[in-house]
């Protein structure tokens, strides 16, 4: 299978569905957002999806009629949803059950398999962040490995860890020892994985039974440059927009996407831009760019 093999002549995907996520509005919280659900609904079934995940829960409807009902009008379908929880601080972990049960109830109703979970960096004191000692280490696997089961259990939900920038996993050491620590697959985002100048490719090849989900992310060389120097912290980073458009960005996307169509990769795919106010375009119009120019990358393999 070549890359192009994924798109077909028409543009829309046959084996590789892409969708599109609120955090690419700048929707991170469910209240007080730029955009309310039915702008953001429209918006990305205007920019060429027909995929979207839930995002903060809360935001979209929790009801899973009114759910499918607004996406169902729109011609869209939930790819799953993504949960960000303090993994380290176990007086979260009914809190964090509490959630994913709530979630695989949602997204099951509303046709999805798929709950993504990752830790919450801003828990962490300042210059700290993501660090943990060998008692936290055991807290988030065990919070893992719980809410692993309450979505397996329930629902069949096909859970999966999302690495990220600024969390106690983001390196692939850590990466590793969480997948030797549990049965969790990983959601791997290509933009976090390459913000510590990692080699996403490389990387997915490596562990590439234990990919369930994708998300498509790149990043900003100068940003990273000055976060592998030491003079910004990943907070920082993040607000200086690390994570660069697609078609800007310095992740190798072309190798990314011949590696989906040598393994004829069928799973869940989420183009994520994480909207930064460093960004001189509408989220639109990113959205549309982003989707089109992996559609081209797909079109013109040899």
């Amino acid at each position: 299978m070549t890359n192009k093999d994924l798109f077909n002549n028409q543009g829309n995907t046959t084996m590789l569905s892409i969708g599109n996520a609120p955090c690419s509005w700048g929707i991170y919280y469910p209240k007080d957002n730029r955009y309310t659900p039915e702008q953001y609904l429209d918006q990305v079934r205007a920019a060429g999806y027909a995929t979207t995940e839930l995002g903060p829960l809360g935001f979209l409807p929790t009801d899973a009629t009114q759910l499918k009902n607004a996406l169902d009008s729109r011609a869209l379908k939930l790819t799953g949803a993504t949960h960000v929880h303090t993994l380290a601080d176990p007086s979260t972990h009914d809190a964090l059950l509490a959630t994913v049960e709530q979630l695989g109830k949602l997204v099951s109703d509303a046709g999805s398999k798929h709950v993504v979970i990752m830790d919450e960096g801003n828990w962490y004191p300042s210059g700290r962040r993501g660090v943990v000692d060998e008692a936290g280490w055991k807290t988030v696997v065990g919070m893992v490995r719980d809410a692993q089961q309450c979505l397996a259990g329930e629902y069949g939900i096909a859970m999966t860890f999302h690495p990220h920038l600024g969390t106690c996993v983001e390196r692939e050491a850590q990466i590793d020892r969480l997948l030797q620590d549990t049965e969790v697959n990983l959601c791997f985002d290509t933009g976090h994985h390459a913000a510590w100048g990692q080699d996403p490719a490389a990387y997915m090849r490596k562990v590439w039974p234990r990919i369930g989900y994708v998300h498509f992310k790149s990043i900003d060389a100068g940003v990273r440059a000055r976060l592998l120097r030491g003079e910004i912290d990943t907070a920082q980073a993040s607000a200086a927009g690390i994570f660069a458009p697609l078609t800007d960005g310095a992740v190798n996307m072309a190798e990314v996407m011949g590696l989906l169509a040598e393994k004829a990769y069928a799973g869940p795919c989420i183009i994520e831009q994480d909207w930064s106010p460093t960004q001189t375009e509408e989220p639109v119009v990113l959205a549309r760019k982003n989707l089109e120019y992996l559609q081209s990358l797909s079109g013109g393999a040899q």
